[in-house]
């Protein structure tokens, strides 16, 4: 599942920086306009024009799986070439369904006369479709490793809700396999090396994942993980992915409410 329903330095960068094609160990970057994030719509918002010619990026700033695009639209440096349209998932614009979306969830992208979902394939559409540096390896031994750890994705977020259920009694496995994955390359703190579209498809569960095992059951997923906590580290100093990041007592109030007995 990639869509949302309703859910409640190393590397100095300036807000909405242009992300050049990432060095194994850095990110080159050129300067870009600061952008203003529009408030949500909701069931008494306007919609925006529909199939104008404008790519429309449709989120919610809760969502992880919406985060992803997001995330990807900005290390693009596609600020100004894809419109971001937040909606309010608790009260959304009737709208949305009958003239964006039938399926009414997020994240959406309105390209080309036609809207797709999925938040992985919108990764990788919005890579291969607009200009700005590429989130894709070239090595095909690297690109063959990220189609692995994308399909391990599901695996991993399930064995960690199911933890937060009381399904299972351990978590450590599961960010176990995400330190050798971050092992494999010692190229840069990256999954792959370099940043890539494994780290913008991994980091919003990460985001959330620690934030709740800390404050819930005094866990943290860094101790005895230096790859990880390096990892961590050097994406919170990558303002394409900062600047979608949601206040901390919100996303972990949000998962007490699904988690918390």
């Amino acid at each position: 599942m990639s869509l949302c329903f309703q859910l409640p330095s190393k590397f100095p960068l300036n807000i909405h920086l242009r992300c050049s094609k990432p060095t194994p160990t850095s990110l080159s970057v050129t300067a870009s306009r600061s952008e203003v994030l529009p408030p949500a719509l909701d069931s008494s918002s306007e919609p925006p024009p529909i199939f104008d010619g404008i790519p429309k990026l449709y989120i919610s700033y809760s969502c992880p799986y919406a985060q992803r695009p997001w995330i990807a639209r900005n290390c693009k440096g596609l600020q100004d070439t894809i419109k971001l349209v937040p909606i309010d998932l608790k009260n959304r614009p009737a709208w949305y369904k009958e003239k964006v979306y039938p399926a009414n969830k997020v994240p959406a992208l309105e390209h080309n006369n036609e809207v797709k979902g999925e938040s992985l394939d919108l990764i990788k559409y919005i890579d291969s479709n607009f200009e700005g540096p590429s989130l894709f390896p070239d090595d095909p031994s690297k690109r063959e490793f990220s189609e692995e750890l994308l399909s391990h994705l599901d695996t991993f977020y399930k064995t960690v809700t199911s933890y937060f259920k009381g399904e299972k009694e351990d978590v450590g496995a599961a960010f176990d396999s995400i330190e050798t994955a971050l092992s494999k390359y010692g190229d840069g703190p990256f999954f792959l090396g370099q940043f890539s579209l494994v780290d913008i498809a991994y980091v919003p569960f990460v985001e959330r994942f620690q934030l709740f095992l800390l404050e819930v059951k005094s866990y943290d997923i860094t101790t005895g993980r230096p790859k990880l906590a390096a990892w961590i580290e050097e994406m919170n100093q990558i303002e394409g992915y900062k600047v979608t990041k949601r206040d901390p007592n919100e996303l972990v109030e949000g998962y007490k409410k699904r988690y918390s007995s």
